[in-house]
This record gives structure tokens, sequence and C-alpha cells, in this order.
């Protein structure tokens, strides 16, 4: 079985998240994609994040319905820090080794991964998907070589369509009062108004 693995903080999710997860999910043949908020993300301690009760509700709303998508609470569910490792480990244990993990990031993210906790021990874990970002150059795998070794070969290339949202665009359009129509969900638009998420944040 092949399962697609998308993280983020997901503050909100947005269409574009869901369109990655399509594409990946069409073009590598995968099984299901899982959507997997994050819980405390040590690369992002200097900001506030919306608890995760609502940003667990808003993923499911998003992905109701899409039978190939599915929702894991494992980063929320456990104390400390999220680490894309100890992430894809505890995956591995769920869903058996036979299962074979595609951990989907963009390039900015490949680009930072000597920066992550044990990344050589995450491609031995895993395969990367690296994916298109706008206005970013494709990153030279070589230069990541001795740093992690064995990445130039256990990273797929997924190029698709730019898509220019950001969750913190959204935030800030919310925080301004301006529409967020078509950005994100109708079922996720409806939460954030309902739940009255992002008013007061300058970011």
């Amino acid at each position: 079985m092949d399962i697609g693995v998308l993280g983020g903080t997901f503050d909100p999710i947005h269409s574009g998240h869901l369109v990655i997860a399509e594409e990946a999910r069409l073009k590598l043949k995968l099984n299901k994609v899982m959507f997997i908020p994050a819980g405390q993300q040590w690369l992002k301690m200097n900001r506030d994040v919306t608890p995760a009760v609502h940003r667990i509700a808003m993923v499911k709303r998003a992905i109701d319905g899409k039978t190939d998508f599915e929702l894991s609470t494992v980063e929320v569910d456990r104390p400390g820090p999220s680490y894309a490792v100890d992430t894809v480990a505890i995956l591995k244990q769920q869903l058996g080794e036979e299962a074979r993990i595609f951990f989907l990031i963009g390039w900015d993210s490949l680009v930072e991964l000597p920066q992550w906790h044990e990344p050589a021990r995450l491609i031995q874990l895993c395969n990367l998907v690296a994916i298109t970002r706008p206005g970013l150059s494709r990153p030279d795998l070589k230069s990541l070589e001795p740093s992690i070794p064995g990445i130039t070969k256990n990273v797929v290339w997924l190029d698709i369509p730019p898509i220019d949202i950001s969750s913190s665009d959204i935030r800030d359009r919310v925080a301004q009062g301006l529409s967020i129509h078509g950005l994100v969900p109708d079922n996720v638009e409806n939460y954030i108004k309902g739940n009255k998420l992002y008013r007061k944040r300058n970011r």
C-alpha cells in the first residue's frame, strides 16, 4: 500500500492543500493521502498557532466525503515538538512495514531539510515527494548530499501548476475583513466565520 502524507499547521487548510494532495494521489498512484495537522512545530515556535481543536475541525470539513483522503491526529495526540521523522516512524508502525510512505514537502522545505531532526533517518523511512513552489527554482540535490547521504536517490519530483495560496495570506484577509471565498472550501470558510477565527490577528 502506498500512502501519501501531507503535514502542516493547516492554519487554516486551504484549496491549495487539496490540489496538492489530489495531484500527488493521481500522479503517484497512491492508495490514499493522510493529512496530519502539526502539534507543537519546533520550526514555528516564534508565532501563535490556532488551537489544534480548530485546525483539526477545519481539516475534517475540508476532506469530508473524499474517501481517498484521511485525517491523522498523530502529531497533536503526542506531547512535545512534532518531528517528521517521529511521525513517519509511528505511521509505519500503525500501517505496517509493508506500507510505503510518500512524504509530501515543498521545494522550500526540501532546501531546509538539513536543519530538520534526523533527516538521514527520515529518508530511510520514507520517500520524499518534492512539490513545485511558486517563484522558486528546483533545489540542487547534490548540494544536500554531503549532509544527507542518499538523498539524490530518494526524492520524487512532483511538478504541479503553481498554487499561489497561503494560510498566512488567508489569515491576513480575514483580519482585514476581506473575502476568502474560493481560497478555502466553503465549509471551512463557514467554520472560520462561525468561530470568529483570525479576526484580531496582524500577520
